[in-house]
């Protein structure tokens, strides 16, 4: 689950991370409001306008602006608040902004120069350990410099059943040129930052930049944040950060009726009871002469509802002009889910397309029985390649 800079700040912030302040807002009058804030608050005489988006390049895409005094914090939130967005991470559509952080200057002059660092932790999948990716090139698309300068990206591997140690920081914050009172600042923020992405059950803490101001303090500029959405019945509060308007709404209403959805660009919808069994079903209609429209996996308990609520989703594609339903019944009888299927397809009132049912497994031949004597136009099959065939004959 994503979450927004802002939101992500909170977390860091309640782990010791330093970052930089700021106060989200939704309306202009707010955005002022909290601009004199950072004034009486952190001595702050500029501050900076960030849309808030589920997104990185907001920049490159007029999403993120300075204000050097009252007047430009009312232009440049009246610009960003409510914009539609384009960023390389958002597609063409962009996404539109309905927050913004208005967040202090941290760029101040001082007695040393400011540098920017890049800082990620993240799962390496491959051996089973976390690793902290780090860099002296912040403040750029760190896709950039892996294919340009892939030498100036570091990595350290910290086993999880140890964590962290004292001698990790360390490097890296020598890694990163550091020294003195910097130094130190960075060692602190590495400890803090890897135990807010271990305690928090993320998936990726993201921080770019990480900046060294002029009086060698360390913080966190921006946030990004991905939570482990299996690990969120242990973190309600975070949960609840939940941001549904960032969120395609097909996918909101398959999370909220617990399917698995993602949307593909075919002309086949397919219903499907287990991920590996999907796959497998996207293959077949590769075959058949079709291409998948998505992945939806209703899980082990298809019935009525869950069947209804994936005929919905799956017909709000215009490009769908058939729909496959493959069901295995191993935990569920077949003859239930046939059931389901016709109790739907008759809630629904009217099915615009075609649909294959495929049932296989405990009270298969019960199953068809029912589909084909309900007199609904639904094409049933046990066999896989009866599936197949039906899916190349609707199609022609």
């Amino acid at each position: 689950m994503n979450i927004h800079e802002y939101q992500g700040k909170q977390i860091l912030k309640s782990f010791g991370v330093a970052v930089q302040e700021g106060i989200v807002a939704d309306t202009v009058d707010q955005a002022v409001e909290a601009a004199k804030k950072m004034k009486t608050d952190y001595n702050s005489d500029w501050v900076v306008i960030k849309a808030q988006i589920h997104a990185g390049g907001r920049g490159k895409g007029g999403g993120v602006k300075l204000a050097k005094n009252l007047d430009e914090v009312k232009q440049r939130a009246t610009d960003i608040l409510g914009m539609q967005l384009v960023t390389p991470q958002t597609g063409a559509e962009g996404k539109k902004v309905n927050k913004i952080l208005v967040a202090q200057d941290v760029y101040y002059p001082g007695p040393s120069e400011t540098k920017e660092f890049y800082v990620s932790v993240l799962l390496n999948r491959a051996n089973g350990t976390n690793i902290i990716m780090y860099s002296t090139e912040g403040g750029m698309d760190i896709e950039e410099v892996a294919e340009h300068t892939p030498h100036l990206i570091f990595k350290e591997e910290i086993d999880p059943r140890v964590g962290l140690q004292g001698f990790q920081a360390r490097k890296i914050a020598f890694n990163l040129g550091l020294s003195g009172a910097a130094h130190k600042e960075m060692v602190k923020f590495i400890t803090a930052l890897y135990k807010a992405y271990d305690a928090t059950d993320s998936s990726m803490f993201e921080i770019n930049p990480v900046l060294k101001t002029s009086d060698d303090k360390i913080i966190a500029v921006d946030a990004k944040v991905d939570l482990d959405e299996n690990a969120l019945f242990r973190h309600p509060d975070y949960a609840a950060m939940r941001d549904k308007l960032e969120e395609d709404p097909t996918d909101v209403e398959a999370s909220e009726s617990n399917l698995n959805y993602v949307k593909l660009d075919g002309n086949v919808g397919c219903m499907v009871n287990g991920a590996g069994l999907a796959m497998a079903t996207m293959d077949i209609i590769k075959i058949a002469g079709g291409e998948p429209a998505n992945f939806l996996d209703v899980g082990g308990t298809a019935n009525a509802t869950t069947v209804k609520a994936g005929f919905n989703i799956i017909l709000k594609d215009p490009n769908v002009k058939a729909i496959l339903i493959n069901i295995f019944g191993g935990i569920v009888r077949c003859d239930r889910v046939a059931q389901g299927v016709i109790d739907a397809y008759k809630e629904i009132g009217n099915v615009p397309v075609p649909i294959i049912c495929r049932l296989q497994g405990t009270n298969a031949v019960e199953a068809k029985q029912l589909i084909d004597d309900s007199g609904l136009k639904v094409y049933s099959a046990i066999a896989l390649k009866d599936a197949a065939d039906l899916v190349s004959k609707v199609l022609a």
